[in-house]
């Protein structure tokens, strides 16, 4: 599958396969040489498993965004990967095309996601959030911008809507993560769109799976 997925980078216009590895131990030492901008990485690597191979290669490379794949839908999973630095989470079976178009929105700031695994990262957040009552207000800016990340807005698509700076929509975003107590735009969007629906007011639709 690794080979067959570096053929199908190569022969698309646009995209290059830089390197490809079998063991994470391999990938530690090799990727950091490249430089990659996306890393496609298996969970279920022989040895260091994926989810530990991003903890330690992200702070080597902290602009490099990473993608899973993985055949699980298994919610630890998917946690443990975005916590320890992941940016999408798509499945194996995922289509080459659709694949295609996850890396190159990775890259302009996105955080593509098979529709399954957004669903079960949903309703994981919102039982959580369900617990919590104490979720701090944004500001109508911050809530601007979380509403139009919501509807799959890239970064800087929000900061053109909004008519301010790149660096003012980051800004707002950290801001947003520092109030909502979260580390990833997914939890964020969920978190907020949870607290809105239990004020009644009536809250964007969750686009997880953008182009």
């Amino acid at each position: 599958m690794r080979e067959s997925l570096a053929r199908l980078i190569d022969s698309s216009a646009g995209f290059r396969c830089v390197s490809q590895h079998a063991s994470g131990e391999t990938a530690l030492v090799e990727i950091p040489r490249v430089k990659p901008h996306v890393i496609l990485m298996d969970i279920n690597l022989t040895g260091i498993n994926g989810v530990e191979c991003v903890m330690r290669l992200k702070p080597l490379l902290p602009g490099t965004q990473i993608i899973m794949l993985t055949v699980y839908q298994n919610t630890e999973h998917i946690f443990k990967a975005l916590a320890a630095g992941a940016t999408g989470f798509m499945l194996k079976q995922t289509r080459p095309d659709e694949l295609l178009l996850a890396i190159k929105d990775v890259h302009e700031g996105g955080s593509p996601m098979s529709s399954h695994i957004a669903r079960k990262i949903v309703q994981s957040f919102q039982q959580r959030v369900q617990r919590d009552d104490e979720t701090p207000s944004l500001s109508p800016r911050e809530a601007q911008v979380i509403e139009l990340l919501a509807k799959g807005y890239l970064y800087k698509e929000v900061a053109e809507t909004m008519g301010v700076s790149y660096a003012t929509i980051h800004t707002h975003i950290r801001h947003i993560y520092e109030k909502l107590q979260v580390r990833s735009r997914t939890e964020a969007v969920v978190k907020h769109l949870s607290q809105t629906r239990r004020s009644s007011e009536p809250a964007p639709k969750v686009n997880f799976s953008q182009p």
